[in-house]
């Protein structure tokens, strides 16, 4: 018996708040070709420079990284990806599976994360990692796997993340479209969707659909241009869009900004206050509002002990 009065109460700690946590299992799944796999790399790099994706990183130095990875090569996809991210590979490491192939219950995967000061490990896909007797879409199968890798995460501390595809049906609630047993989803304590932006060739979202350890995150979106990957940040848009491949509705901060805009044709300062609640009465939050500022470099000043934002600064 464990007498909870013996248990020592912990703080979550967060590798990406409120996404990857650290000591936990994550999710990101997505329909193949949508970008997971290149989120997650591009997250890497980061990593490996000390870098941080957005604000809620909080990362101070350069970060070390297992990635596991089955579907691509190493010297002709991988490595080439990963220089083009500005990564510093001396930081990402691969357990060499030449001989033996690496499963989600192998003691090579604990030993690897101490012996590199892991912070991150990676495994894409999930499937690759399941074993050769290992059922995927049976519950029991799946929950124990998943639960033994849990505890490697607990265990070091390392965060693990695991990519998965999507299954081929439409409709129906995200959480059911991951391949494989629902225990897949079940165990992880964070659930991302990746996918496409309909009428945006270029535009891929990721979207919390589950977290157990915090309020959701606010979906976000990144570009996949020719030039490489941009992270584009906060983004209006629902699990049920990406993946009913319906059209999201106008993007809350551009629509920010075009009421900014219009706002500073008409005067040049106006009380916080009241352009916060003149944005309300658009259907636009105070949270996007202030987004929506910062990106037009707009400055609040102090006036009579009110403070003004100066529209034409």
């Amino acid at each position: 018996m464990i007498h909870l009065s013996e248990v020592e109460s912990q703080q979550i700690k967060w590798l990406w708040y409120p996404f990857i946590p650290y000591g936990k299992l994550s999710i990101v799944q997505g329909d193949p070709g949508d970008g997971k796999s290149t989120l997650i790399l591009n997250i890497a790099a980061k990593l490996s420079m000390g870098e941080c994706i957005d604000e809620n990183m909080n990362i101070t130095e350069p970060v070390n990284v297992i990635y596991q990875t089955a579907e691509d090569g190493l010297a002709d996809t991988v490595k080439p990806r990963l220089e083009a991210a500005n990564a510093d590979c001396s930081r990402i490491s691969i357990i060499d599976e030449s001989d033996k192939s690496v499963s989600m219950t192998d003691d090579r995967i604990e030993e690897a994360i101490k012996r590199e000061n892991a912070k991150l490990c990676i495994f894409d896909p999930i499937q690759a990692y399941l074993g050769g007797d290992t059922d995927m879409n049976r519950a029991n199968e799946a929950r124990e796997m998943t639960k033994k890798l849990g505890s490697i995460a607990e265990r070091t501390g390392c965060a693990i993340v695991l990519i998965g595809h999507m299954n081929k049906g439409s409709g129906g609630k995200a959480a059911y479209r991951g391949m494989g047993s629902i225990d897949f989803f079940a165990v992880a304590r964070s659930v991302m969707l990746v996918g496409r932006i309909e009428g945006q060739s270029n535009l891929r979202a990721m979207i919390q659909i589950k977290n157990n350890l915090a309020a959701f995150g606010h979906p976000k979106a990144f570009e996949l241009a020719e030039d490489g990957f941009h992270w584009l940040g906060d983004y209006e848009i629902t699990a049920d869009e990406v993946l009913g491949g319906m059209v999201p509705k106008a993007s809350k901060l551009e629509m920010a900004k075009q009421f900014l805009r219009e706002q500073a044709e008409r005067t040049q300062k106006i009380l916080s206050t009241e352009i916060i609640e003149l944005a309300a009465q658009e259907g636009i939050s105070k949270r996007t509002l202030e987004t929506a500022k910062k990106e037009l470099k707009i400055k609040a000043e102090r006036c009579n002990n009110n403070w003004y934002w100066n529209l034409r600064a």
